[in-house]
């Protein structure tokens, strides 16, 4: 009887290892009856119920390696969604933990005796598994707060160019003012939507009407084009923005001259488009000449579209 109790607990303890049954050597008539003496003796647990501290120890290592597989899934999906880059596989390998805690369920079918060493198994992969989980987690916060810092420099240095650029053109604006009050003008300002005197010369950095329109003569004459090209391109702009380099349409947010929308696609012609009247009127040349060929080309357009 002794003999074949033994081979019955070897058969349910290689089965709960490698999930299969060895063969016994023992008739059957001999198995049934050690079978019914050893249920007797110890009665097979699952780890779900209440029994002894050997089967509370096994299901806490089970709830406990539980968690850590769901952190370990939790902590590669973080990594992965944030996009950046940590500076070591952002993998953990659940493997070793897995095969144990199966194992451990699969001893369950054993008296409660067995259990400990397998939970120990559980256990030791489940610290493995905690720590790597622990340096992923680790380098993701060190990355993220990386990415924090780089972003909270690039804008500091964007606050400190964009202060630094409307320091510059209040001075610029407040020098240009200073010049027009001593200097009589010349001529007088063309309003819009008028015709207007042609101003003559090239450009000498004047940002009144007249003296853009002197401006605007001077490139006209360096691209080819005549009187005929000026008169259509002060026509336009008369009705765009009275050659006002500070004209604004506060209903579409067109700007300068030639009434970029938005101004700022006439940084292409020069840093400073908002203060100058020569880099509004080379942008807007420019503009001009690539969709319409010519002035007088968009100044049909405009009288027939009303805008250009």
């Amino acid at each position: 009887m002794t003999t074949a109790g033994v081979l019955v607990v070897g058969a349910v303890a290689a089965a709960a290892l490698t999930g299969t049954v060895p063969a016994a050597t023992a008739s059957p008539a001999d198995l049934t009856t050690a079978t019914f003496s050893l249920a007797s003796a110890s009665t097979p647990i699952a780890l779900d119920a209440a029994h002894g501290p050997e089967a509370a120890e096994a299901l806490s290592a089970r709830t406990t390696a539980a968690g850590s597989l769901q952190a370990a899934s939790s902590v590669q999906a973080d990594i992965a969604a944030s996009g950046l880059d940590i500076g070591q596989p952002a993998t953990v390998d659940t493997s070793a933990l897995e095969r144990a805690t199966e194992r451990l369920q699969s001893a369950a079918v054993l008296p409660e005796t067995f259990l400990p060493d397998f939970a120990d198994d559980v256990e030791a992969e489940t610290a493995t598994v905690d720590q790597r989980v622990a340096e992923l987690r680790g380098s993701l916060d060190a990355a993220v707060a990386k990415k924090a810092e780089q972003e909270a420099a690039e804008k500091a240095r964007q606050e400190a160019e964009a202060a630094a650029a409307a320091a510059a053109a209040e001075a610029k604006a407040a020098e240009q003012s200073a010049a027009a009050q001593s200097t009589p003008s010349s001529s007088s300002s063309n309003g819009g939507g008028s015709s207007a005197p042609f101003a003559t010369g090239g450009g000498s950095g004047d940002n009144s009407p007249a003296g853009a329109q002197a401006t605007a003569r001077g490139m006209l004459a360096s691209r080819g084009w005549g009187d005929d090209q000026f008169s259509c391109l002060v026509s336009l702009w008369n009705k765009e923005s009275g050659w006002n380099y500070q004209a604004y349409n506060a209903s579409s947010g067109a700007f300068g001259i030639p009434q970029a929308l938005p101004g700022s696609k006439m940084s292409s012609a020069g840093a400073d488009w908002e203060t100058n009247a020569t880099t509004q009127i080379s942008w807007g040349l420019g503009y001009i000449s690539g969709r319409y060929g010519d002035p007088c080309g968009a100044w049909s357009h405009s009288q027939s579209t009303g805008w250009y």
